[in-house]
């Protein structure tokens, strides 16, 4: 029985002012489809995993959202967090939960903002990391590099430890241009996907090891999920969880003491991190421009490569521009350099500074 874990937080701050607060990026349709990122996530998963089997980790003020957007999972499988606390708080939760409802559990967590190519090697990959997690490892999916990318964190390849599995001997952060560009060459580096897959035992056996006070209040809120004391015990435990994402908080360390594995998947992704990423994954028209304007009407003179996003309904008329981004909401407009994208959010970073936060 494998169980899939959808992490759905974060505001998308790159993707302002189409991502906000209170509708985050995995909300909207930025699939080619009339499917949300969230809901093509499901999609996805419908080979691995039935909806029963479907769990969702999210803010309190998404489970609403989330809860129309997926009629077929189970209430009870959306678990609401009082605030952010990074992934690792949501990885556990999810984790312990799940373990006192089902101990032998496999779980394989996942990003509800990601794009994922070639259905057939996705499922082919996950199952893989599924049978390294049986033999009691921590499992990773690894993407094959296609260029060298700044913006992703790194797997460093050890031994196999199955047919289709190899450990993970070190987590790289992000490098440089140079720096990526030899992990390119050398062949023993992949990207991190972000996507885990272990017994969950495996997992809060790991957890307990490296982060005992994090173990402990997760363990007591798990303790009272499925009871009348849920809410009591959130509000007295949830303020004091340490905020730390679940690479650094457990896999990291479970790496250097060889406990990760990772399965090398040949398939096309994207963690959809700003406007930029969005237009390389998505089909463009034949000047390299990708829309995403419902019913806005664009009249679009000698553009080319470029992003218009709009929901508002609206003429949009952009003349002689190339490499740009134009993104038109009810109550905000960005226009920049697409190459410039990622500094997105910087832009919300001003407006919080400024006390606008009802932009974000």
């Amino acid at each position: 029985m494998l169980y899939s874990t959808i992490l759905a937080g974060g505001s998308g701050t790159r993707l302002w002012p189409l991502s906000r607060a209170g509708r985050p990026k995995f909300l909207h349709q930025l699939t080619g489809t009339d499917r949300s990122l969230l809901q093509a996530t499901v999609d996805r998963l419908a080979p691995l995993s039935s909806p029963a089997q479907v769990y969702v980790v999210t803010g309190a003020a998404h489970a609403a959202a989330i809860a129309s957007q997926l009629p077929q999972v189970p209430p009870e499988n959306i678990l609401a967090e009082p605030s952010p606390k990074d992934s690792c708080a949501a990885v556990s939760l999810a984790s312990a939960v799940l373990a006192r409802r089902d101990p032998d559990a496999i779980m394989a967590a996942f990003s509800a903002d990601h794009l994922i190519g070639d259905q057939d090697r996705f499922t082919q990959a996950i199952l893989q990391a599924a049978d390294a997690a049986r033999n009691g490892y921590l499992s990773t999916i690894g993407i094959r590099p296609a260029h060298a990318e700044v913006r992703f964190g790194y797997l460093k390849l050890g031994e196999d430890v199955t047919a289709d599995a190899r450990k993970v001997s070190e987590f790289k952060e992000k490098p440089s241009r140079e720096v990526a560009a030899a992990y390119l060459e050398s062949g023993q580096y992949l990207w991190n996907a972000g996507i885990f897959v272990f017994a969950v035992r495996t997992f809060l056996d790991e957890l307990r090891r490296q982060r005992p006070q994090l173990s402990e209040g997760i363990g007591r809120i798990a303790d009272a999920w499925d009871s009348p004391a849920r809410d009591e015990v959130l509000a007295d435990v949830w303020p004091g969880l340490e905020k730390i994402s679940v690479d650094y908080g457990v896999f990291e360390a479970a790496a250097a003491a060889g406990k990760v594995a990772t399965v090398p998947a040949d398939v096309a992704w994207s963690d959809v991190g700003d406007f930029d990423s969005l237009a390389e994954s998505l089909a463009t028209d034949d000047s390299g421009n990708l829309l995403i304007t419902g019913d806005s009407l664009v009249v679009a003179r000698d553009v080319k490569d470029s992003v218009i996003v709009s929901t508002t309904g609206r003429v949009i008329a952009i003349v002689g521009l190339d490499n740009v981004v134009v993104a038109d909401t009810g109550d905000a407009l960005l226009v920049c350099d697409r190459s410039r994208a990622q500094e997105v959010k910087q832009v919300v970073d001003e407006l919080r500074s400024r006390g606008c936060e009802g932009y974000l």
